[in-house]
């Protein structure tokens, strides 16, 4: 029998990434999502197929935040991650040999704005606002069920950092345009992770069955939005960068239909439990990841 390994919401920036990585180890990728080729949401019965004797579910099902927050999109980004996180439990709990491991996509922004002190998996004190809400309910929704067979991880993951996509695209174009200063104060903290990290992690989890519940996925060295911006502009050989102040910022991300949250909340956390366990990273400081990432654009 073939390994395979199912994919949840699997065809964004992450998701697409996740399939070849998987694919080139040799393993048969199902994905679940609204697009017409793959395994619909309102299927149970091919989800149930799919998750058989599979070896691993990765859930990254979940409306963008890229947006407005009026009551609509707010209602769509809860439902589209609490809505499809008690789909695949109910899936699981059908399966007769369901996955061993579960990876549930979560998000860092879980924390309190912090410029204090780093947050932790232990210490990490939750925040408040919509953002926040999102974030427990969607961790509820996963930790709701009781699988016997199935260990259960959630991963807290930071703004996530790669070629071809993902918010480098508009980092990248800021600075190419000559805008590539601090955006706001510039000392909020901007914690990330590099995506050939993402695979890692999850490969690691899989292979470590005594490790489960809640991992703050991100780089142990955050950096300060001033730090990203000159280290940026450093790889891409520009000496100059206009600064966005707050009032601008709050013009634009109405203009673009965005949220200015995405870029001033100050995100402060460490990957305190995959450090202890042994994580070996494979991009720990932010020049070298800017670097690699530059490399492939």
């Amino acid at each position: 029998m073939h390994k395979k390994v199912v994919l949840a919401g699997g065809t964004g920036f992450i998701g697409t990434f996740l399939e070849n990585k998987f694919k080139a180890l040799g393993y048969e990728v199902y994905i679940i999502s609204r697009q017409a080729q793959h395994i619909p949401w309102d299927n149970l019965d091919g989800i149930v197929e799919a998750l058989d004797h599979a070896e691993l579910l990765i859930n990254l099902a979940g409306k963008s935040v890229d947006c407005r927050y009026n009551e609509k999109n707010k209602r769509e980004i809860v439902e589209s991650r609490t809505e499809t996180t008690r789909i695949l439990g109910k899936a699981i709990e059908n399966c007769s040999s369901p996955p061993p491991l579960w990876i549930n996509s979560s998000t860092a922004t879980i924390y309190r704005h912090a410029e204090d002190r780093p947050m932790t998996e232990e210490n990490g004190e939750i925040g408040s606002g919509f953002s926040v809400e999102v974030a427990k309910a969607w961790e509820d929704a996963f930790f709701s069920f009781n699988l016997p067979h199935t260990r259960q991880v959630a991963l807290r993951i930071a703004i996530v950092l790669g070629p071809d996509g993902g918010v480098m695209t508009p980092f990248i174009n800021l600075v190419r345009f000559g805008l590539g200063g601090i955006q706001g104060p510039g000392n909020q903290m901007f914690s990330w992770i590099h995506i050939e990290d993402i695979f890692g992690i999850i490969m690691f989890l899989k292979d470590r069955e005594e490790l489960s519940g809640v991992f703050n996925c991100s780089s142990p060295h955050p950096i300060t939005n001033r730090e990203l911006m000159t280290e940026l502009r450093k790889a891409m050989n520009r000496k100059i960068g206009l600064p966005s102040p707050k009032w601008l910022l709050e013009i634009g991300a109405v203009m673009i239909k965005t949220e200015t949250e995405l870029i001033l909340k100050s995100r402060w956390v460490i990957p305190d439990r995959l450090e202890r366990a042994g994580y070996p990273f494979k991009f720990m400081e932010i020049d070298q990841a800017l670097a690699h990432i530059l490399l492939k654009e």
